[in-house]
């Protein structure tokens, strides 16, 4: 029998970078907030000795315990779902700051393009560009609503950054200014102005000097140790929820964490969610904590299982097209070049998660798709985020894959390659979605979570493309030798490619194509937030922190709004 807590004015569930803005948020407006987090707590001290790419980076001592809690996969109906026993194509953060601890710090915003997507498209080129069988849609908010909020989540984090001359109007410059270069960067930039592009600096959450926040929160200045990705930083120079936002929350005295607290259903009574139920994983006793207002702040995966397990909202039926929850699931494709120096070496075991040069020209529409086949397009950037020994091993492909040609080239190539990267967008296809698997069930007999998913014609021709763009700049660079990455063929869930995962819970307008409203407040129930990335109407070709964190500020808002005024928001 479940026990029954005092109720709380917010109850989150997930306290990574969006349940810890909403906490910070709403605590210090005096809501007393209770933040629910299934893993333990964390701190800087705990990397002090982090510097263990085989633990941390290979073995995944920060991200999810697959043995307990894992998603089941398949490429199309067809198919027979499958567990995936280990980590692979993206990795799930767990404990307190989620996969907020273990990013890079790469904090592009979206375009204006991407909240309209649909009606500037069909403005442009008329309805037949977006093909038969993709949600394209657009977010049911614009750019200029939404810049308010990234200037915030910007200045929580003080983003040190340069003007994009692409991008989008910004009511502020960056809290600090850009990181240092290099001369692969240098290289880059170069490059890129010959052929007539437009390079800025990354925004990065690495900061290039100590700063103080909003909130107080002081965030040191890197030191470009190149142990970013998959780790979390003992300097505290990388900003993360832990060092941000959740202290201010605490600080308030109206927040409370409770770790080893894994939530299995939200409570909904047709009209309205009374709270959660939760297990202490630790003593296996069972909990309700009532709660005026609920936030599901979980990362997409979790965000979107909730609402299926718990029944609220339409869910999706790719047979017929009808239902919203767990539709336009989206990730990213990874157009790109390698370039191999036979007479120039570069410091590449040097470096930070976000330090590097961009460009926008291929972004959004930016670029004519009058004769194109596909919409959308992808940020073009080279990073220089530390080749750690034990991943990287470069050699060009006529190389064997093991002997004394191998150690020979391993040891040559490594400070002599460089890679011209993109992250292209992804647009929702009827294909694409997230239901639950009837056959296999997490550790506390739950369903998992299904993922169905393949890329697209979309997302092939994308590929193609921007792929052919990086290759040009590798050679413009002055590569010995350019290889390109290959064709897309079928989506593979077991090597790694990234942990921008999105959609399943999306914003929008309109009750009848979108999960929650421009505020992430549930349209089945007023007083559910869904706030994550989960929202996404399509995946931008950008990293999605920036958004998922200025989205999270305004939801905080909304909360603050339904709190006073109840209703629906919009």
């Amino acid at each position: 029998m479940a026990k029954t807590l005092p109720k709380v004015d917010v109850v989150t569930v997930g306290v990574g970078w969006t349940g810890g803005i909403l906490a910070a948020e709403l605590a210090k407006d005096g809501m007393k907030v209770v933040g629910l987090e299934r893993g333990k707590e964390r701190s800087t001290e705990d990397y002090l000795h982090g510097h263990d790419e085989l633990r941390y980076a290979l073995r995944y001592e920060l991200m999810q315990d697959t043995s307990k809690e894992t998603i089941t996969f398949r490429n199309n109906r067809k198919q027979r779902a499958l567990p995936m026993r280990q980590l692979g194509s993206f990795l799930l953060g767990e404990n307190l700051g989620g996969a907020g601890v273990h990013w890079n710090g790469q904090t592009y915003r979206f375009f204006p393009y991407d909240f309209e997507i649909k009606s500037m498209t069909e403005k442009k080129y008329g309805k037949g560009k977006i093909k038969d069988g993709y949600f394209v849609q657009d977010w049911g908010i614009t750019y200029d609503e939404l810049e308010p909020y990234y200037d915030q989540f910007e200045k929580a984090c003080g983003i040190s950054g340069e003007e994009n001359p692409m991008a989008g109007k910004r009511s502020n410059p960056y809290p600090t200014p850009p990181m240092k270069s290099t001369r692969s960067l240098d290289k880059f930039s170069e490059a890129t102005k010959e052929l007539g592009y437009k390079p800025y600096r990354i925004p990065s959450a690495n900061l290039s000097e100590p700063y103080k926040n909003q909130y107080g929160m002081q965030i040191n200045a890197c030191q470009y140790c190149a142990f970013c990705e998959r780790f979390g930083c003992e300097y505290g120079a990388k900003s993360d929820p832990v060092i941000s936002v959740i202290p201010a929350a605490k600080e308030s005295g109206n927040y409370e964490i409770r770790y080893h607290s894994n939530v299995t259903e939200v409570i909904y009574d047709g009209s309205k969610v009374t709270g959660v139920k939760y297990v202490d994983v630790q003593s296996g006793e069972e909990f309700i904590q009532p709660a005026e207002v609920v936030a599901l702040t979980s990362y997409v995966m979790n965000n979107v299982k909730f609402l299926l397990m718990s029944d609220i909202g339409q869910k999706y039926d790719p047979k017929t097209g009808q239902g919203v929850v767990g539709r336009s699931y989206c990730y990213q494709i990874l157009p790109g070049a390698t370039g191999f120096y036979e007479e120039e070496q570069f410091n590449t075991f040097m470096g930070a998660g976000a330090l590097g040069t961009s460009i926008n020209d291929f972004y959004g529409d930016n670029f004519d798709h009058s004769d194109l086949d596909f919409i959308h397009g992808g940020v073009i950037s080279i990073t220089q985020t530390g080749k750690r020994p034990i991943a990287n091993n470069p050699t060009p492909p006529d190389t064997p894959r093991w002997g004394k040609e191998f150690k020979s080239n391993s040891i040559k190539y490594y400070t002599r390659t460089l890679t011209i990267g993109s992250q292209g967008a992804s647009l929702p296809y009827k294909e694409n979605f997230l239901d639950l698997d009837p056959t296999y069930k997490d550790a506390y007999g739950l369903p998992l979570l299904r993922m169905t998913y393949n890329f697209t014609d979309q997302d092939k021709k994308l590929q193609k493309y921007i792929t052919k763009k990086t290759a040009e700049i590798s050679e413009k660079m002055g590569a010995s030798k350019t290889v390109p990455n290959p064709e897309l063929t079928d989506y593979s869930i077991v090597p790694y490619q990234t942990t921008h995962n999105t959609g399943g819970a999306i914003m929008g307008a309109d009750p009848n194509s979108s999960v929650v409203n421009s505020y992430l407040q549930h349209w089945n129930a007023e007083n559910l937030f869904v706030v994550g990335a989960s929202a996404f109407a399509h995946n931008g070709g950008v990293n999605p922190t920036d958004t998922v964190g200025a989205l999270a500020y305004r939801a905080a808002e909304g909360i603050k709004k339904y709190r006073k005024n109840g209703g629906s928001l919009v």
